[in-house]
């Protein structure tokens, strides 16, 4: 589920947007039916926090916040520090035109993103996409909040019911202080896919298909946010339609209820393992090294062609993630693991 909504960020960010800068003409010349396709391939990050919901209920289920925090910062920092160390050396060695090195990968603004919240101290991103990751970490604080006062079916549902309300009472005093904190453009994913884990929990029951129905209704007008940030045709005051991206939004959420609570569930397919670990680090490196690598091979080897220059694009950035997830990921994300565990113990004083 997260590689499918992994490949349709990238697939945005290749093929869906109509620029010809990456490719050497643009996608409407050569892939126009799929670049009207992959022009919604966005909402895979919408999909994303869905998942977020579902998983994140799941993993932290029955831990403490200490115990929550160790299995966080194991998990998404490793590969994101090697990222950050990647494109720092990419802007270093290819800069795209547009860059002044010594400004974008100043030392202050490297720092600030190895943090992974350089938006929170008004420092500009140097992997595009990190900015979910500031999201996912909001959400995090929340969980955790809830997980200081132990985690049972009444006080999730209690909880989602009350960010649900939030979301709303946000919209309604247009408060960005308490948006911070609620999240209200995203409120209805992440309710619903932790929803959508409560069913898988406890069974389904009339009062999680309200909370599902409730937060789905709120996120679809929600929507039309989101679709004012992505024109179909860039330059233009032409939006996406609201009625394929909704169509297509409630067609994951309906897969991922089908992969969970449906006959899906029992599906099991090996490499679908590997397919997901690949995932996080795809997704870091697909637009800030993948776009100007893509650029790269088109000032300098356009005879490979258009689709061979995709091609050979995505293969790199899926061999680069597997390299990081292999080298990077696992052993320090274990190590991380290990050492943050023994460090949540009380310690011993220090004998002076």
């Amino acid at each position: 589920m997260r590689l499918i909504a992994a490949l349709a960020v990238a697939g945005y960010h290749y093929l869906g947007i109509k620029t010809p800068a990456q490719w050497g003409v643009s996608p409407l010349d050569f892939a126009y039916p799929l670049h009207h396709a992959l022009m919604y391939g966005w909402l895979g990050v919408e999909a994303f926090f869905v998942i977020s919901g579902f998983v994140i209920c799941m993993s932290s289920w029955g831990r403490t916040p200490g115990q929550f925090a160790v299995s966080r910062i194991s998990r998404l920092y490793p590969a994101y520090w090697c990222a950050i160390v990647l494109i720092v050396a990419r802007i270093a060695l290819i800069p795209m035109q547009t860059h002044n090195i010594a400004s974008v990968i100043h030392p202050r603004i490297v720092l600030a993103n190895l943090t992974m919240f350089p938006g929170s101290l008004h420092i500009n991103l140097l992997d595009g996409v990190a900015w979910t990751l500031n999201v996912e970490a909001h959400f995090y604080l929340l969980m955790a909040a809830v997980l200081a006062f132990g985690t049972t079916y009444q006080r999730m549902m209690g909880f989602c019911a009350v960010w649900l309300v939030a979301g709303y009472v946000v919209q309604e005093t247009h408060s960005t202080f308490l948006d911070d904190f609620v999240l209200s453009d995203y409120t209805g994913l992440f309710v619903a896919g932790m929803a959508v884990y409560l069913m898988y929990r406890f069974g389904q029951n009339l009062m999680l298909w309200t909370l599902l129905g409730s937060a789905w209704a709120y996120e679809l007008v929600m929507l039309q946010d989101r679709l004012n940030g992505h024109p179909a045709d860039w330059g233009t005051n032409v939006l996406c339609s609201w009625t394929v991206a909704a169509a297509l939004l409630t067609g994951f959420l309906v897969l991922l209820m089908l992969a969970t609570i449906g006959p899906l569930a029992r599906v099991q397919w090996r490499w679908l393992v590997t397919a997901g670990a690949l995932t996080y680090p795809f997704y870091l490196v697909h637009q800030a090294i993948g776009v100007p690598m893509g650029e790269e091979l088109t000032l300098h080897v356009g005879w490979l062609g258009v689709w061979g220059r995709i091609l050979v694009t995505v293969g790199s950035m899926l061999l680069l993630s597997y390299l990081i997830h292999r080298l990077v990921e696992k052993p320090l994300g274990r190590y991380l693991r290990q050492r943050l565990a023994r460090a949540l113990k009380a310690p011993t004083e220090v004998a002076r």
